[in-house]
């Protein structure tokens, strides 16, 4: 694989029509939000999640690419995998349930073993010290919580059950307003939607972290696959329609960085468009301005001029 030999400061710019984005189990699966500022928010374990989901949908069991953090799976035993494979099929002692290295070189080659199989460590690092020790290790890919640009207003939205699921409920009528007609019972549910959100996430790429973990330039790739593509195959009525619209990524010349993360992320601006006018976000106009409902109703721009020396601007979307 072809080391990374580049840091890379990321911006992604998606969003989400009629649907959840993010529920919140502590609030009833309300989209999550900024209570003070009513900004939307996404996790950066969801984001990983739709990398993850798609990278097992593109790469399957490739060599390298297995996921370690699946739905249903069991980690200990993919840390058991780590020993017998280190240990040369010895499976004396495996079967305890509390396992540790017996020497720094085993630990070594036991956190080597889970990076060069499982993709995820290797982008995004793991603690794998659960009972049986596979070490830790952090990743080079980082990703931060997503914001919306704008507050968003989530609206709840009421849903009914037309069919029974036992003849007891089918059999349960109450009377109508006349004191005659009879009407069915039926199941009623909610569900919480964002008529429109767009997001903004960062990402941060560590060319010297990547070295330890044995991250390249090709997962790097499979990275920005994922970015593209993730939302295409996550499809789901409570998400609606979600879809990844600019990936910016600012390219240093060097592994350790040619410019501060944050100075460069401040050249993505958005702004909104209204009555054939831009406003910035914060402009007081916009206020009895209509709310944005597409993405055609943001503009996107990178500032590339006197950018610092050794960065490059890289449009992967």
């Amino acid at each position: 694989m072809t080391p990374l030999v580049n840091r890379y400061d990321i911006v992604f710019l998606f969003d989400v029509t009629n649907g959840n984005p993010n529920g919140d189990p502590d609030a009833g699966n309300l989209p999550r939000m900024d209570p003070e500022t009513n900004i939307g928010l996404v996790s950066d374990v969801s984001l990983k999640r739709k990398i993850r989901n798609y990278i097992e949908l593109a790469c399957g069991e490739q060599p390298g690419y297995r996921i370690y953090v699946q739905e249903g799976s069991i980690l200990n035993e993919k840390h058991r995998e780590a020993y017998r494979a280190v240990r040369n099929g010895n499976n004396k002692g495996l079967k305890e349930k509390l396992l540790n290295p017996q020497s720094d070189e085993e630990a070594r080659a036991l956190t080597k073993f889970m990076c060069e199989n499982f993709f995820d460590i290797r982008a995004f690092g793991a603690v794998m010290s659960t009972g049986i020790n596979a070490g830790q290790v952090r990743g080079p890919v980082q990703v931060a919580f997503a914001r919306s640009i704008e507050p968003i207003l989530p609206l709840e939205i009421t849903i009914t059950r037309m069919a029974a699921t036992s003849e007891r409920e089918k059999g349960g009528r109450e009377k109508g307003a006349d004191g005659n007609q009879r009407i069915e019972n039926r199941t009623i549910g909610r569900k919480h939607v964002v008529p429109y959100g767009l997001y903004r996430a960062h990402l941060f790429v560590n060319a010297k972290l990547a070295e330890r973990t044995g991250f390249g330039q090709e997962d790097l790739d499979h990275i920005f696959d994922a970015l593209k593509g993730m939302f295409e195959h996550d499809r789901a009525a409570a998400r609606g329609e979600m879809a990844s619209r600019r990936i910016i990524a600012f390219k240093h010349s060097s592994a350790i960085g040619n410019a501060q993360a944050h100075q460069l992320f401040d050249r993505v601006t958005v702004r909104r468009k209204s009555h054939g006018q831009l406003y910035t976000i914060d402009d007081n106009r916009l206020d009895n301005a209509a709310p944005a409902r597409r993405y055609e109703d943001y503009e996107i721009s990178v500032g590339r001029d006197a950018l610092p020396e050794g960065v490059e601007v890289v449009n992967v979307l």
